[in-house]
């Protein structure tokens, strides 16, 4: 994988992780980020045009239009171990997206790092809504969504039409 060379984020004091975060700088960046999203996706799922888009080419698909890329990386090696995308919407929405941990690096407090520094961002970026869509077999990440505040909400509270099938469950941070 790549190693992180962005903009360090701030990280909420309770995170236990040994990681740093840090927004998407690099095509290295971005080759890491598309890396981890296509294994569990291709793993669990089927890999959909729509995700082949935004994988490759995070900065013209997700950074330009306003969102941020967030990747977890270890200190020393700058590693990246874990990623997760914020997507702006119009009115000050984001979603939650594309988050992903390196298998080798799930159960150290990854995700929950990833998830709180991504609420960080989408505030500093002046969101007003997140909200984000996952399916029923991932339960480890539904039950870090629900600590860190997502509530489960219905299909005609997105603010997006043609949403990812495989999305069987919507939440959104209250």
């Amino acid at each position: 994988m790549g190693s992180c060379t962005g903009k360090e984020i701030r990280l909420m004091p309770h995170t236990s992780a040994p990681t740093v975060v840090s927004s998407i700088a690099s095509q290295c960046d971005a080759d890491a980020f598309r890396a981890l999203n296509e294994e569990w996706i291709s793993r669990l799922f089927t890999l959909q045009e729509e995700d082949r888009a935004v994988l490759g080419d995070p900065f013209g698909r997700i950074v330009g239009p306003g969102g941020d890329v967030l990747l977890a990386c270890e200190p020393g090696s700058g590693t990246v171990v874990g990623c997760v995308a914020l997507l702006a919407y119009p009115d000050a929405v984001f979603e939650l997206a594309k988050m992903a941990v390196a298998p080798a690096a799930q159960g150290r407090g990854v995700g929950r790092q990833l998830i709180a520094a991504a609420i960080d961002r989408a505030q500093a970026l002046g969101g007003a809504r997140l909200f984000l869509g996952t399916n029923s077999e991932l339960a480890p990440a539904i039950r870090l969504y629900e600590e860190a505040g997502f509530v489960r909400i219905t299909r005609d509270r997105l603010p997006v039409a043609d949403y990812y099938a495989r999305a069987d469950i919507l939440m959104e941070l209250k």
